[in-house]
């Protein structure tokens, strides 16, 4: 079922062509041809292309209809959405048929209203008659078609064969199938199908995992999953797309089956990974009833995954701060005190550290996972209260060397394109992203351009499910070894280059001709080729020729990459290279081409925008840049310093020297995200005052001295950024449950430290934002009210925002190449560590883990697991399922072993989304020459069988016991004082 909220039309706008180039239009089409139709007797105006259904939904005209929804291709198997259109024959279906001009369409008439009725007559023929106790009822569409077509009477009882009894005649029914409850989230119950077909549409359709099939004929028709399996063991992703697409309760969520139909609905955006789902929070007073994907989202179009769609119960979790706590020491009991008491407390600890340390001694780290608005606040916060630049946001470790490369080659650090843009691409490049895992809406948008005839090249050293999936195979998979990646550009750029594939005239027009010409004698040495690079890389040589021959000859070409380019020790130096690719083949500046950086998190690219790094300003401005400072200066009232702060790594090392001292962390847990955690861990203990804010005792907390109560998302006013550059409004449907949002909490901090604010709302925020930040300037909460969302730069000359970024010209002015030299990681293996480990993400966790695996989600991965090759696997005598010892030049954990050929040989690969694993215990302080972005995809280890925990793990997991005790200790005596 859809929201509450939602009219449905019935069929799809039709599609007309794309009209590329018009950067100040949310949808930049061109405009389709009208046609004029006559139904009932109304004249009605639509595009070419209109359904005759979906004209007269426009025109208020509802024609009853149940196969039919406008999120799917119109299908025409329900037969209720008959209509009688002159000088046609019969009674078509309005779904199926198109407008024309001068069509004369009849939808009333007895003759209609006796086909509609039987047709509904015989749907309920073999329908339980459950409607008061159904969890559908008052939000059901066969009800309310039933009333429609006037049905009040059924003549066909359930004597005969049905599917809807147990037993039929005293015997079993043959025909009955129970309801499915094994998926968390959703129950399956056959005997309310109709078979309508629009589940099975939805998976194929919408979600591209074609987990869903119709089996049988006849009567004997039903939906299967997969074959004959339960939805827990079937193909299934559970993102929900057939939960919604269900007309009747076959497809019910179970906190719809518990709580009853929702009363209101909020719009709002998902706190996830970087797509940036627009969803509908249906509710019953503060209580969340179910999470509904909305229709009209701009990044996902009424689609939606398992995290956004129902992993919702984090923000309910008994597991919730919600009072401040503070604490002398780490091994001392928390204690609960009042928010005043907190901030003071906090506020009088920096400034005591200052007095001792210097103003440099302070710092804090910003979160991906909050709004705009937060995040400028604590950065304003740290330049303004604490008087320097030491802010830092956890873009640090995963897209720094995007804002780097993209800066110096573009001139913007962002993105180029709209998600929508992937529907124009002929040639898709995955490189060092896993779409389907770490963006699952997004990739399905991708494999339904596959779907369509797209060509497919995928770089990744691991098996991703891109690489073959159902009806989608890549047409080049190339297979590389972790550290290569710009080895691997450099022999694409020479083929290019050698065999004359270069867009000349796009880049004379477009590019510094110098430095294009610099690049090409470079890239065209004998010692990029494919051939030389082949005992680097570890990929065919003729493989690497076909696929640069592919994107530069197939049309539209559309690069996608995420934290496998990144977080490498030359990640920056790929993204350049990235660059450098895409102009010298013309794949900059319209749809259906670009560079598109994958964010993991829900914020990345505001936290960014905000200026949240240690040497830029909001808005990408450069600390030691007079005139942007003076701007900032003279709005908040205060000298800044124009020296760039410490970044994360600095305040590590800072603070085991015993000059970094105090530090507040918003809402990121660099306890169990950042790498190597040994040195992590020592760096917070050497500190004297830590403040956390966030929902958990999570594990950096356990470090903490002062703990400040988070809000969830759904407590929130403001805004999120996406991996599209979409600024989308962030509503609150719940208070914050600690009372203080954290936004407040932060100014709070700031008056408390001697630097006033006075925000009454997130909204004058935002204003500040718009006026200090060019690409910002014509946001502000009422347009995003009014369009849903915008996409910077939103501006003067683009006051709608700007779908496709660089179409005339570069930001920078002319495209600038950069030489992309390969150099080998300084992580080596060798007989001791004769094994490379490589890191990623998971469908069902997210990130660190704290949210989802307070979630249903932990049933599909309730352990970060190893996976080794079967050839590794053997020589080493591991089986699938044994434990195993991992050890690196920094420390070693044990996880489950599971043998597969994803991996190639010599290769390994594990997640990180639970803190006991010790994932980064293993990984090392290699980084990024130029922004420090740790070096996790390149790790030398060792891998042998053992039988017992690590001796970090069992070291770590009583250290939490511990941690968790003290934390139990505050809530009891709490409940003392208030019994």
């Amino acid at each position: 079922m859809f929201s509450i909220i939602d009219r449905d039309l019935g069929t799809p706008a039709p599609r007309p062509p794309r009209n590329v180039g018009q950067k100040t239009t949310i949808a930049a089409e061109a405009p389709a041809k009208q046609v004029t139709l006559s139904i009932d007797g109304r004249e009605v105006t639509v595009p070419e292309g209109t359904s005759v259904m979906r004209a007269a939904a426009l025109a208020d005209i509802n024609i009853p209809k149940l196969c039919a929804t406008d999120t799917l291709e119109a299908f025409g198997s329900c037969r209720l959405c008959l209509v009688q259109i002159e000088g046609m024959r019969g009674y078509p279906a309005s779904c199926t048929t198109l407008v024309a001009d001068g069509m004369k369409v009849v939808t009333q008439n007895d003759k209609l209203a006796d086909l509609r009725r039987g047709v509904m007559e015989l749907y309920i023929s073999d329908h339980p008659l459950d409607c008061l106790t159904c969890p559908a009822n008052g939000h059901c569409e066969l009800q309310d078609m039933a009333g429609a077509v006037g049905l009040r009477e059924v003549r066909y009882g359930y004597d005969g064969d049905n599917h809807v009894h147990a037993k039929v005649n005293g015997k079993a029914n043959e025909r009955f199938q129970p309801k499915d409850e094994s998926n968390p989230y959703f129950t399956f119950d056959p005997s309310k199908c109709i078979v309508c077909s629009r589940c099975v549409r939805a998976c194929d359709e919408q979600q591209g995992t074609l987990a869903l099939t119709i089996q049988g004929r006849g009567f004997d028709s039903k939906v299967s999953p997969s074959q004959n399996d339960d939805f827990m063991a079937s193909e299934c992703v559970s993102c929900g797309a057939c939960v919604a697409a269900c007309p009747t309760a076959t497809l019910s969520e179970k906190t719809l089956i518990a709580k009853g139909q929702a009363e209101h609905s909020i719009t709002t955006t998902c706190a996830y990974c970087g797509v940036g789902c627009s969803f509908r929070a249906e509710m019953k007073g503060e209580e969340i009833v179910r999470m509904v994907p909305n229709k009209d989202g701009h990044a996902n179009h009424g689609h939606s995954c398992v995290k956004g769609r129902f992993a919702i119960g984090y923000a309910t979790h008994k597991d919730r701060i919600t009072q401040p706590m503070i604490r002398a020491k780490i091994s001392d009991p928390w204690r609960e005190v009042s928010w005043q008491e907190a901030i003071d407390h906090a506020a009088a600890e920096f400034k005591r550290i200052q007095a001792k340390a210097g103003r440099g001694a302070v710092g804090a780290i910003t979160s991906s996972r909050c709004t705009n608005e937060e995040v400028y606040v604590v950065q304003k916060m740290v330049r303004a209260a604490f008087g320097n630049n030491n802010v830092d946001t956890c873009a640090r470790v995963c897209h720094s060397p995007t804002g780097y490369g993209l800066k110096q080659t573009i001139g913007e650090s962002a993105g180029t394109q709209t998600f929508d843009s992937v529907m124009q691409s002929d040639v898709i490049v995955v490189i060092g992203a896993n779409p389907t895992d770490g963006h699952p809406v997004f990739a399905s948008a991708m494999k339904r351009r596959l779907r369509q005839g797209a060509k497919l090249i995928v770089a990744d050293p691991r098996g991703i499910d891109l690489v073959r999936t159902p009806h989608i195979e890549a047409d080049y998979h190339l297979k590389l070894k972790p550290g290569t990646n710009v080895a691997l550009i450099n022999s694409l750029a020479h083929v290019i280059v050698t065999e004359g594939l270069v867009k000349e005239d796009y880049v004379a027009e477009r590019c510094d001709v110098a430095s294009f010409n610099k690049w090409r004698d470079f890239v065209a040495q004998a010692r990029n080729s494919p051939e030389a690079m082949e005992a680097v890389t570890g990929v065919p040589a003729a493989m690497v020729r076909g696929a640069a021959r592919l994107y530069a000859t197939g049309g539209n070409g559309a690069i996608y990459y995420g934290l496998g380019v990144t977080e490498h020790s030359q990640g920056s130096t790929m993204v350049i290279g990235i660059a450098n690719l895409a102009m010298a083949t013309g794949n900059v500046g319209r749809e259906g081409v670009g560079i598109n950086p994958l964010r993991g998190q829900n914020n990345v690219q505001g936290s960014c925008d905000m200026g949240s790094f240690p040497h830029e300003l909001p808005g990408y401005r450069h600390v030691s840049d007079a005139g942007a400072r003076r701007e900032f200066e003279q709005d908040w009232q205060v000298t800044l310093s124009n020296e760039p702060g410490l970044r994360i790594p600095n305040m590590f090392e800072a603070a085991l020297d015993g000059e970094f001292l105090g530090l507040y962390v918003h809402g990121e847990d660099i306890a169990q995200s950042d790498p190597n955690t040994q040195h992590v861990t020592a760096a917070l203990s050497a500190m004297e005052c830590v403040v956390v804010q966030d929902l958990f005792l999570n594990e950096t907390a356990k470090f903490a001295h002062v703990f400040l109560p988070g809000s969830s998302f759904l407590e929130k006013d403001g805004t999120f950024t996406n991996a599209e550059r979409r600024i989308s409004p962030v509503r609150q449907v719940m208070r914050p449950k600690s009372g203080v949002g954290e936004w407040e909490a932060t100014q709070m901090l700031s008056n408390a430290l001697g630097y006033p604010m006075h925000y009454t709302s997130s909204a004058e925020i935002m204003d500040e934002i718009a006026r200090l930040t060019p690409t910002f300037k014509g946001v502000s909460f009422a347009k995003l009210d009014a369009l849903g969302s915008v996409q910077w730069p939103c501006n003067d000359e683009a006051p709608l925002g700007t779908p496709t970024m660089h179409i005339d010209a570069f930001v920078r002015g002319k495209g600038r190449f950069l030489l992309t030299e390969y150099v080998p990681t300084h992580e080596k293996v060798n007989a001791q560590y004769p094994l490379i480990l490589t890191t990623g993400r998971i469908l069902s966790q997210y990130n660190v883990g704290a949210q989802t695996r307070r979630t249903a989600n932990s049933q599909w991965h309730s352990e970060d697991v190893f996976e080794i090759h079967p050839h590794d696997a053997e020589t080493r005598g591991v089986a699938d399922g044994d434990w195993v010892g991992i050890e690196s030049r920094s420390g070693n954990t044990v996880l489950r072993a599971r043998v597969t050929e994803r991996v190639q040989p010599g290769v390994v690969y594990t997640t990180f989304h639970h803190p006991f694993s010790g994932a980064n215990v293993i990984t090392t302080d290699n980084s990024d020459w130029a922004t420090n972005c740790p070096e996790f995809k390149v790790t030398a280890v060792q891998v042998t069988r053992v039988s017992q925990p690590s001796e970090w793990q069992r070291r770590y997991r009583a250290f939490s016991d511990e941690q968790q005790q003290l934390l139990r200790k505050a809530h009891d005596a709490d409940a003392a004082i208030a019994k």
